[in-house]
């Protein structure tokens, strides 16, 4: 277990590209900066080789993208493939019409080397029948890990299909990360966040996708434990507020004696 990844991205402090969803923007910059990344979130494409080449890595979100943005979008996806920069691909209501069609279409011209999102948009990806509700999980009765291992092995990716449960898996290997607080799905953000973070934790893995992706869930999904257990009551707004707090401060130690504790 690569827990030290933690403490390499402290130390390196890598730039992370994002497309993001205005409505969690800040979420998103925050946490990052909180686990020590420095994210950087560009929206004119005459920028976007130059911002991509100080870049370690990319997370392009599309909870809130407008039609005309999308050749933007494009260009980003194609310029950090071409810079062997780590690519994350939040689906956001990826289970709407228009927006698989949008999605689908990236898929095929642009190497994701992930892609997270909840069971409702991986089922999606998937071809897998599922009541998905907007941005919501929505409700289904399919193996979650094998959702996740059919849309990994079809986009040779490293899935994440983050929920109660996270499931993890890129076509191969396969992993949970069963740590967490119900609050993560009260707060809109916390998806958002995650995907982001997996860019932070692909970008100092030297090329190790898949411990990468569990390691961003097992730290973010145990850091927001800790959180919950030590609030008087279940408050969303000073949840975020604690989670930063916490990301800013956990250690690997920390982790390593919840884990030990929960396990």
């Amino acid at each position: 277990m690569q827990l030290e990844l933690l403490d390499r991205i402290r130390s390196e402090n890598p730039v992370i590209f994002n497309i993001s969803n205005y409505i969690t923007v800040q979420d998103v910059a925050n946490g990052l900066n909180s686990i020590g990344a420095s994210p950087i979130m560009p929206s004119a494409i005459e920028e976007a080789s130059e911002m991509l080449q100080i870049s370690s890595g990319a997370a392009i979100n599309m909870g809130s993208f407008r039609s005309d943005e999308l050749p933007y979008i494009e260009k980003v996806g194609q310029l950090a493939n071409d810079l062997n920069i780590p690519l994350v691909l939040d689906p956001v209501a990826v289970a709407m019409p228009y927006r698989q069609k949008v999605v689908t279409n990236l898929l095929d011209h642009i190497h994701f080397d992930f892609i997270r999102g909840n069971a409702g948009e991986i089922a999606a990806l998937a071809g897998i029948k599922w009541q998905a509700k907007g941005i919501d999980a929505g409700d289904g009765s399919a193996d979650l890990a094998e959702v996740a291992k059919k849309v990994a092995q079809r986009y040779n990716c490293t899935v994440v299909l983050s929920g109660p449960t996270d499931y993890i898996s890129d076509g191969t290997h396969d992993t949970t990360v069963t740590h967490g607080t119900p609050l993560f799905q009260i707060h809109v953000g916390s998806g958002d966040m995650l995907s982001s973070l997996i860019a932070a934790f692909a970008a100092v893995s030297k090329d190790n996708y898949f411990e990468a992706a569990r390691m961003a869930c097992l730290i973010f999904a145990t850091t927001g434990e800790i959180v919950a257990n030590e609030l008087v009551d279940e408050k969303p707004g000073s949840f975020i507020v604690a989670l930063l707090d916490k990301l800013h401060l956990v250690t690997t130690k920390e982790i390593a004696d919840q884990i030990t504790m929960e396990d």
